[in-house]
């Protein structure tokens, strides 16, 4: 598997946070979305691999080049990244004359497509920036970021301010972006729905550190809550593989949380456990799990 980004041992030291120690490989031709609660670090990474702010310590690579080495403009041209927060520099601008502006630093810009993606989006270009509402600001700037059609797609909290239509047309657009296989996306969201119907990979971070990277679909499969009957024996749920929690529901019946469903499922018949029923987890019960894990570990 081709590697777009890898970031080798960073970290970032601040007065109020800590990023780090962190080491991610985000895969090429694939969408990766980094989920984890607000102030978690998911934007100072982002800043990080666009050599926006300095790590104090580690290394990053995004599609081949090392980041922070030497001026990097060449390697930014192959980049389109929508920040959480817009800027409000170019608000005097109209749309077309901020497009006409970005379009002299990027030779790959595509008028054809920016002109699609105006009309996808339903954008009126003849419109002053400081005019538009939050969620029309937050649909051109995505036409921007993708009018030179980039090899990577950074986009922090894509989908703030956008109306359920525009969140579908924006779904379909990133959907039509990734046909060739060639590009990659990087976006970090808090939107589930939007994670599961976009990512291909998790990430999960919390309080700066990254608790992990999963394939979407083996991550889902693999997260349960197990109800169960033990009958009359003991069992001691801490040898149950995956365990993260047991908790006495009445009688003798117990519900499990596992992060390996299938082992869980069988070390349950082997301890004599019937299983009565189970249930998937959900992207946002999992991040709760993995946040009440890194808890327990802090306090430890």
């Amino acid at each position: 598997m081709l590697t777009a980004i890898e970031m080798k041992d960073i970290v970032q030291k601040r007065s109020h946070f800590e990023l780090g120690p962190v080491n991610l490989v985000i895969p090429k031709g694939y969408v990766t979305a980094i989920i984890g609660p607000n102030g978690s670090g998911k934007s100072s990474l982002f800043r990080c691999i666009l050599d926006l702010a300095k790590p104090d310590q580690g290394t990053v690579e995004v599609l081949g080049e090392k980041v922070g080495a030497h001026d990097n403009w060449q390697l930014k041209r192959r980049i389109g990244y929508v920040p959480e927060v817009t800027s409000t520099i170019n608000d005097h601008l109209k749309a077309e004359q901020q497009a006409a502006f970005t379009r002299k630093w990027y030779p790959e810009w595509d008028i054809n497509r920016h002109q699609e993606l105006l009309r996808r989006f339903e954008i009126d270009a003849s419109l002053k920036l400081r005019k538009m509402s939050k969620g029309m600001r937050r649909k051109f700037d995505l036409i921007i970021a993708m009018s030179h059609n980039p090899e990577l797609l950074l986009l922090d909290e894509p989908s703030s301010g956008l109306d359920p239509i525009a969140w579908k047309t924006m779904i379909d657009v990133i959907h039509r972006y990734m046909d060739s296989g060639e590009r990659t996306v990087l976006m970090a969201s808090h939107i589930i729905d939007e994670v599961r119907r976009l990512a291909d990979y998790i990430v999960f971070v919390v309080h700066g550190r990254v608790l992990g990277m999963y394939e979407k679909d083996t991550l889902l499969e693999s997260w349960s809550v197990l109800y169960t009957d033990i009958g009359e024996g003991n069992v001691h749920w801490q040898s149950m593989p995956g365990y993260h929690s047991a908790e006495y529901t009445g009688g003798s019946a117990y519900k499990a949380v596992t992060s390996s469903a299938v082992e869980a499922e069988d070390w349950c018949r082997s301890q004599g456990v019937r299983i009565v029923s189970k249930q998937r987890l959900e992207l946002d019960d999992i991040l709760t799990a993995l946040i009440e894990q890194e808890r327990i570990r802090i306090q430890s």
